[in-house]
Formats: C-alpha cells, sequence, structure tokens
C-alpha cells in the first residue's frame, strides 16, 4: 500500500535566509492592512450593536461577569479588547484580523504536510487569508467567534499533523485536547476536529488504511467525552432559541437538509466565482425534492461523494478535500434547523477544504515553480482587490445594507435594517420608505412600527407617525408606544392631549424614564418650569445617566432662574 501520501515525514527545513521570510511577513501584513483597511475603520454593525459589553456600564464588569455563557473564551478576547484600547471599534476589527493572520499561519503549516509542496502550501495560505468569503468573518465584530475557534481548531489540526511519530503521545494528545476545549468554548461547531482527525488518520497515517485511527484510539476517546460534555447546555439552549434548533415549525430538519444541499452549491460557485456577495441572502426554503431543485442537488452530493471515494487513492488530495468541506460544513449545513440557511460566514474553514482541491489538480499539471509562483501571485492580487472592495460595503451600515437590500430586494430584513441606517444618518424621508417596503414584505410586528413612527415624526409627518403608534399598540400596547404619541402630539402642540397620553403610559409602567421626560418637556413648553423640573428629577431618579433628562433639566433650571432674575430686576 503507498504511503507517499503520508504528511508523517518532516518538512524539508531547508529554505532561503531569515530576511526574505521576514520581508514576506511585511508584505502580508500591509496587504491584509490594505485590503481590509476599509472594514478597520468602519463602526459596529448590526448584531455588533447587541453584544453585551455595549450595554451601559457593562464594560466596567471584572472578568468573571464576562465568561458567563456559551462562549466564554470569545468574552474573554473582548473583555481584553475593552480593558486595552477601550470601545473603539477599530481595535476590535484589528484584533479580528490578527487573529486571522495567525489562522493563515495554521493554514501554511498544515498545507505543508498535506501538499509536501513550498509554492502550493503557499498558495493555500494565500487563498485562505486573502479570499473575500472571509470577509463577513473578518469585518463583522460579532463573528469574531468564527475566526478565534478557527484559530484553535487549526493549531490543534496542526499539532497533530506535526506530531513525532505515527502514535501520537501523551504531552501532544493532551495540547490538542486543551486547543479543542479551547475551540469549542469559543463555538460549537468546531466539535467536528474528531472527524477532520479521523479522516486526515484514515488519508495520510499511513494512507487508506484504519492503523493510525487505531494507535490514536486514546485520543479520540478523550476529543469524543469531551465532545459529548457540553451538549446538555447546548441542548437547553436550543430549546429556548428563536433562530436555531428543532423547535421551530416552519423550518423543520428534512426541510433545512434539503435547503442545504442548494446552499452547499452556491458556497462552492461564491468560492469559485465571488460575485454578488450578500450579508443576507434571500434563500428560498425547500419543502420537498422538488422544490427549487433540492433533489438534484442532493443526487449530485451522492454522486460526488461516491466517486471521491472511489478515486481516492488516484486523487487523495482532492477526495480528502471534498470530505473535508462536507465535515467542516456539517454542523451548519446538514440536520440542525438554523434560521439563516446561507451565511458567508460558514465558509471560514470550509474555504481552505476547496482550496486543497485546486491544488490536486495544479500539482497534477507538471507546471514548472516558476509558472506557480507567477499564478500564486496573481490570484492573490485578484482576490485582494475582491476583498478589498468587499470591505468597503462593510465600511458603514448605509452602505452595508444598501448593498443587502438591492442583492436581496423581497427580503424583508434588510430593508428593516437599511431604514435604521437611513434614520441614523438623518435621512428621514429615506427611512419611512425603507420601513414601507420592509412592511409590505413581511407582516410588521410592533418594533416595525415603532422604528417607522420615529422616522416619520423625524421626516416632519407627525399625523402618519400617529397612525403607525396605533398599529404598534394594537399589537402590543405598551408605556413605550404611548408615550411616543404623548411626545408627538407634545412637539405639535397638542398639549392635553399630549399629557392624558403620558398619563395613560404611566398607568402601564410608572418606571419608563422617557415618559416622565416627555411629560417635562410639555410642561416646560407651558412654562411650568416647577412642575417640569420635578419630572425631570424624577427621570433621572430612574436613569441616573440619561443624557436628555439631564439636559431638560439644566435647560428647565437656567430658564427659571432667569426668569427670578428678571423678576427681581424689575
Amino acid at each position: 500500500m503507498s504511503k507517499k501520501n503520508s504528511p508523517l515525514p518532516a518538512t524539508p527545513s531547508s529554505g532561503p535566509s531569515w530576511w526574505p521570510v521576514a520581508a514576506g511577513l511585511l508584505l502580508l501584513a500591509f496587504a491584509l492592512l490594505e485590503i481590509y483597511g476599509p472594514a478597520l475603520n468602519g463602526p459596529f454593525l448590526f448584531d455588533d450593536r447587541y453584544l453585551p459589553f455595549l450595554l451601559p456600564g457593562f464594560a466596567d464588569n471584572a472578568l468573571r461577569y464576562w465568561v458567563v455563557g456559551v462562549r466564554p473564551l470569545l468574552m474573554v478576547t473582548y473583555w481584553a479588547n475593552t480593558r486595552l484600547f477601550g470601545l473603539d471599534p477599530y481595535w476590535f476589527h484589528f484584533v479580528n484580523l490578527i487573529l486571522h493572520a495567525a489562522a493563515g499561519l495554521c493554514v501554511w503549516f498544515i498545507a505543508r504536510k498535506l501538499t509536501q509542496h513550498k509554492i502550493l502550501s503557499a498558495f493555500c495560505a494565500l487563498v485562505f487569508l486573502f479570499h473575500p468569503l472571509q470577509t463577513e468573518s473578518v469585518s463583522y465584530i460579532a463573528s469574531r467567534s468564527e475566526v478565534l475557534a478557527g484559530l484553535f481548531f487549526l493549531a490543534a489540526w496542526a499539532i497533530f499533523l506535526y506530531r513525532r511519530q505515527q502514535a501520537i503521545s501523551l504531552a501532544e494528545s493532551l495540547l490538542v485536547m486543551v486547543l479543542y476545549g479551547m475551540a469549542v468554548l469559543t463555538k460549537e461547531h468546531t466539535v467536528v476536529l474528531v472527524a477532520v482527525l479521523l479522516l486526515t488518520d484514515y488519508f495520510y497515517n499511513p494512507g487508506f488504511t484504519l492503523e493510525g485511527i487505531k494507535k490514536n484510539w486514546k485520543l479520540y476517546s478523550g476529543l469524543l467525552l469531551a465532545g459529548l460534555a457540553p451538549i446538555p447546555f447546548l441542548l437547553r439552549t436550543l430549546k429556548d432559541a428563536d433562530s436555531a434548533g428543532f423547535n421551530m415549525k416552519d423550518l423543520t430538519a428534512l426541510d433545512y437538509l434539503l435547503t442545504q444541499t442548494r446552499s452547499l452549491w452556491v458556497y462552492v460557485r461564491l468560492y469559485l466565482l465571488p460575485l454578488q456577495q450578500n450579508l443576507d441572502y434571500d434563500m428560498p426554503i425547500s419543502r420537498s425534492l422538488f422544490d427549487y431543485g433540492a433533489g438534484l442537488c442532493l443526487l449530485s452530493w451522492l454522486v460526488l461523494a461516491a466517486i471521491a471515494w472511489n478515486k481516492r487513492k488516484q486523487y487523495p488530495l482532492a477526495s480528502f478535500g471534498f470530505f473535508l468541506f462536507l465535515v467542516l460544513l456539517a454542523p451548519t449545513s446538514s440536520l440542525l434547523p438554523i434560521r439563516d440557511v446561507l451565511v458567508e460566514r460558514r465558509m471560514y474553514m470550509p474555504v481552505f477544504a476547496l482550496t486543497l482541491i485546486a491544488v490536486e489538480l495544479l500539482r497534477r499539471s507538471k507546471t514548472t515553480p516558476t509558472v506557480l509562483a507567477v499564478l500564486t501571485a496573481a490570484v492573490s492580487l485578484a482576490l485582494m482587490a475582491a476583498t478589498y472592495q468587499r470591505n468597503a460595503v462593510w465600511n458603514s451600515a448605509l452602505a452595508l445594507w444598501a448593498d443587502t437590500a438591492t442583492k436581496s430586494p423581497n427580503k424583508a430584513r434588510p430593508h428593516f435594517q437599511l431604514a435604521y441606517a437611513h434614520y441614523e444618518k438623518g435621512q428621514c424621508l429615506e427611512a419611512t420608505h425603507a420601513y414601507a417596503r420592509a412592511a409590505e414584505l413581511q407582516k410588521p410586528d410592533d418594533h416595525l412600527y415603532v422604528d417607522w413612527a420615529l422616522a416619520l415624526d423625524c421626516a416632519g409627518q407627525p399625523a402618519l407617525a400617529l397612525t403607525r403608534l396605533e398599529d404598534a399598540n394594537r399589537i402590543k400596547p405598551s408605556a413605550h408606544n404611548i408615550s411616543l404619541m404623548g411626545m408627538i402630539r407634545g412637539k405639535t402642540q397638542q398639549y392635553d392631549e399630549g399629557l392624558a397620553a403620558l398619563a395613560e403610559a404611566e398607568k402601564l409602567d410608572p418606571n419608563f424614564p422617557m415618559l416622565h421626560v416627555y411629560r417635562a418637556n410639555i410642561l416646560f413648553a407651558r412654562n411650568e418650569l416647577d412642575a417640569s423640573i420635578a419630572s425631570y428629577q424624577t427621570a433621572l431618579r430612574l436613569a441616573p445617566d440619561l443624557a436628555a433628562a439631564a439636559q431638560g433639566l439644566r435647560n428647565a433650571q437656567n430658564t427659571k432662574a432667569k426668569a427670578q432674575a428678571d423678576a427681581h430686576r424689575r
């Protein structure tokens, strides 16, 4: 049986002196900073804004308050970010990029073992680092989990490949298990490391036998036990989740599996031709084999799997890359339903798997090293240009959601987010149009109506704003909604009606701070300064950091003081 595909022989150590390597690393760092530059200077976007450290006062908590939850190691990195650099989004993006560069180095080490070729291993690492499909994982602060978990995963895999003997030692096993645990505590999908190592042992230790697996059974036993430990916790988490799990009535496991057979082909297409990338794909659900070609897609994957298995000895790297691609996507693209059925960040590590298939073709083409180097440089430059353009979209919320809404014109969420981005920029009329479009595409909830009302009020359409708030109240009455009605009536000098609405809101929730601010504003407008001051003070007792209340109180007190001074002079 051939052993030529085994990665176990030591990689040749002869090579260039240190300075070309240092120059190359500096050039690589410069390239990464350049192509990710637009996003580095971007703000917190989308789910970034709901990260816990952006909650008022949370960033000042001790570390023990950060690590309570599903992904404690991820939170440790956020904690370190805030301690070192505060809440400046630039440094959150920068750390993501550093982690991505480290993951790329791990890919290079892994590829060196698998390909036994300097240029082809560099090709793998550069495609991994520069491919525009990586943008969402790297430029989206909330997706640090993908990059950090990927780094731990790849580091564990590299240590497994660079073990000194066919059977991994105890010390090496412990290091792999520690890194595996760190990966799982960063993001749960990395439990598939066990399957990746099994696949690696079968293909390369020594090659297409179970010999290596048998010799490393202690490692696999430990990894399996470690992987089973968090399952009860994850099941409890999924039980109450509304975006993932088996309790979603409108998305069954079979629906999701059939849809994923199509999503996998989209991922392949995006890898080969990264055009029309999208933060929020509008992917219809396949509820039978006959919906949107799901049956043909499923058949195609089964046929390809059969071919890859049959040709595994003839084309080992391509076969390995094919099965690696499926294994890496299995946690998110198989039977566990997830509301977002097509997400680019899931391709963070599978990009490497598809590159191994491409490398199989390159190494069999009998191309000279010079041509391979030129090809590697050309591909890298093309990917860098595409990644720079994609990062330009991540520079602002308005650019990101305008791009997304254009590419998913019939999906409500991008239009809703675009509306909010317009509103934040003070483009209130544009925001009202985007909210109206979102309401056409999906039955509005009370949140959409409230945000729409605020945009209408900002655009100088108070009557329509009140109508939208009434719509929100019909769905879910709240002190917030009714207080806003009082605020708008106060701004249009309907003072009595405004105060009546605020009194109604107070019955629902007397501790809602803003209703006291709105009441104080109306009283101030009516020159009832003492009552206005009292209402501002009530708001500040409920929310000491409420800027609107603090500013209003200063204005009311200054006005009162001026009136008293004028009266004294008279």
